[in-house]
């Protein structure tokens, strides 16, 4: 199998969730390399992401940790295999890692439920209205940066089209809604392009007004990504420091209940698509 010192957020992952199950079985990473029958530093660079690990070694450490979740082993196991290379992997050597990572993460998820309060969500932004907010970006960005960023962005939102689209829940502040990044006319196509999204079949898009009250995390953005079993989902979160994905069982319900809590909070989608329409005839 092959090594890797830089390994994507998917073996990452892989590696993460099978050192929960050594670890909740009680057992050390010697003590699970003797039960494996390999080196300490194999376990390690498993758990670490670093060494490529089949389906059938991940189901024998699972056997070895008395995991008895056949769900889960079985996603875990499916997230092995040699490397497919995505449409996100030719913007690694042009954009920081998370976003490669953000869009491979899209790309597998069952659904993708986010809360904005500033900005549009990147997957139902336009062309122009994306071009805008990207340049804002601090410190400014070259045209070349800004370009690959936009073609990053749109080539996201592929996954809420075709055959098999994710389901996709918004909940977004009135606030960004009113932000007039690229100026009026701008806003008033992106508040269009909201509209005709949210009569999708797969997406729906919920507004906290202004009097909406308070929520929990409020002025916090981030999205929450279902994996193919609970335990897997993901929160990504966007803040001055970078880019943060995070995966612990307190992280996840956290983030959940402040899901649950802005959505009791906002508009229905009916309600909401009606608030849209009443800003864009506002301006």
């Amino acid at each position: 199998m092959a090594t890797t010192n830089n390994p994507t957020l998917k073996p990452r992952r892989l590696g993460a969730e099978l050192r929960k199950l050594r670890e909740r079985a009680g057992l050390s990473s010697t003590a699970a390399a003797a039960e494996l029958g390999v080196q300490q530093a194999r376990v390690s660079m498993i758990e670490a992401g670093r060494y490529a690990v089949s389906g059938d070694r991940v189901r024998a450490m699972a056997r070895s940790y008395a995991c008895a979740d056949d769900e889960l082993v079985d996603a875990l196991a499916d997230m092995t295999g040699g490397r497919t290379r995505g449409w996100w992997d030719e913007y690694r050597e042009h954009l920081p890692a998370s976003f490669a990572d953000m869009a491979e993460l899209e790309h597998q998820a069952r659904g993708l439920r986010v809360a904005l309060v500033i900005h549009i969500p990147g997957l139902l932004q336009t062309v122009d209205h994306a071009r805008a907010v990207i340049r804002e970006a601090a410190p400014p960005l070259r045209a070349y940066e800004v370009e690959h960023r936009l073609s990053h962005r749109m080539k996201r939102q592929a996954i809420l089209y075709g055959d098999d689209p994710a389901s996709y829940t918004a909940v977004i502040h009135e606030a960004a809604l009113r932000m007039e990044f690229g100026g009026v006319s701008t806003v008033r196509a992106q508040l269009e392009h909201l509209i005709a999204m949210g009569e999708m079949d797969n997406i729906t898009i919920r507004v906290i007004p202004f009097g909406g009250g308070t929520f929990p995390g409020t002025g916090q953005s981030f999205d929450y990504v279902l994996g193919a079993v609970p335990q897997l989902d993901t929160v990504q979160l966007d803040s001055a420091q970078g880019t943060q994905f995070m995966d612990a069982e307190a992280e996840l319900a956290k983030y959940r209940a402040v899901l649950e809590r802005m959505e009791a909070t906002a508009l229905k989608p009916a309600e909401s698509r009606d608030f849209i329409h009443d800003i864009m005839r506002s301006m």
